[in-house]
């Protein structure tokens, strides 16, 4: 089968309004450092890192914000085309598997998912947004949860979260689709994480959940 060149999924003023590259990023702004991405710190966010039990490795970082939740995961992408459109298709397949629904629309950040995906003692569906914007050589994908998946104000706080993200690509040769590596903040490390930043479990590798990570798309 031959691979289909996409084309880049991503807001017109994502240069300026985010999320960002390393190199658009404002170098004096005191972002947290978690290899892959940085962020910024902000009241009431909470930092949770997703790690697969068995090696150790982060596949995630979930935000805890607006009464929402916000996973973000970036990956090395293709420098003249994008991901987005064939992962959407991707995402939608593997929920069909699981017994939910998903429709495509039109948001802010571009063509996102609406999903319901069945809870994992079957007591009834969780709601989700599934969101992704192509950068330069990059990929960030989110997958929203919470009241920002049905409120339109929390939205709003969390979609502007998302934006204020930087993806850090770095200059090593990677595959595309390949987990832009991630990591403990160097102020925590060695040490139990401080107040706002906590590890735990990931969920199985490759499921599509609001909480658990697919470490590869």
């Amino acid at each position: 089968m031959t691979d289909i060149d996409h084309p880049k999924s991503a807001p017109e003023d994502r240069a300026t309004a985010g999320p960002f590259d390393e190199a658009e990023a404002n170098p004096v702004r005191p972002y947290v450092d978690l290899g892959g991405i940085k962020l910024l710190p902000r009241a009431e966010l909470a930092v949770r890192l997703e790690v697969e039990e068995g090696n150790k490795r982060v596949v995630a970082v979930a935000l805890d914000y607006a009464d929402s939740t916000l996973q973000l995961q970036p990956f090395a992408a293709p420098r003249t085309s994008g991901l987005w459109h064939e992962i959407r298709a991707q995402i939608v397949q593997q929920i069909d598997k699981q017994g939910g629904r998903t429709y495509e629309t039109g948001g802010p950040l571009g063509p996102e998912l609406r999903a319901e995906i069945p809870a994992p003692n079957g007591q009834g569906a969780r709601i989700a947004r599934f969101v992704g914007v192509d950068g330069p050589r990059w990929f960030l994908r989110g997958v929203i949860s919470g009241q920002a998946a049905i409120d339109p104000e929390a939205a709003r706080r969390v979609e502007e979260l998302f934006r204020s993200i930087v993806v850090v690509r770095g200059s090593t040769p990677m595959p595309p689709r390949d987990l832009i590596p991630l990591h403990v903040p160097a102020s925590v490390q060695g040490q139990a994480p401080g107040p706002g930043i906590v590890s735990g479990a990931a969920g199985a590798a490759g499921g599509v959940t609001p909480t658990g990570p697919a470490t590869s798309v």
